[in-house]
């Protein structure tokens, strides 16, 4: 029995919906991580890109429990003394919800030389509108996932 190993060229990726306010944060970045990846998929290869497409919609309906909307921090750096920028998770949600969803899939995916076009197969759109339709995307419901 020989271990099966993808080439780039068996990969086929698949498309899939994903709507925001269904689910809490971080079930919906750790289900879009896993799509990213390919990890469901039965030809997973770590050091291949397997994964799918990933649209995520109502991003500007964004749910989260507790008091994290602020608690929850993020923060950045200019590159000079004194130059640490920290914003609360309400502020960002404010100036781009986008950038929440994106930072937490972000945060989930592996650090290695695939992460970077991993991250270019996430749409995330604010609105319930997006303009994949011609890609027949599958919509995956996160209601019911604990």
């Amino acid at each position: 029995m020989n271990t099966f190993s993808a080439k780039p060229s068996d990969v086929t990726r698949k498309w899939f919906v994903v709507d925001a306010s269904e689910a809490p944060l971080g079930r919906i970045a750790t289900q879009i991580a896993t799509l990213l990846t390919g990890k469901g998929k039965p030809m997973f290869t770590k050091h291949i890109d397997c994964g799918d497409f990933v649209i995520v919609v109502n991003a500007d309906k964004l749910v989260v429990t507790g008091a994290k909307l602020d608690d929850k921090m993020y923060y950045r750096h200019s590159g000079y003394p004194g130059g640490l920028r920290e914003d609360t998770l309400k502020d960002v949600i404010e100036k781009d919800a986008s950038r929440a969803i994106y930072e937490a899939v972000r945060g989930m995916l592996p650090v290695n030389k695939l992460r970077d076009e991993r991250l270019k197969r996430l749409k995330i759109y604010t609105g319930a509108e997006h303009e994949h339709a011609a890609q027949k995307p599958e919509a995956l419901s996160l209601k019911g996932a604990k």
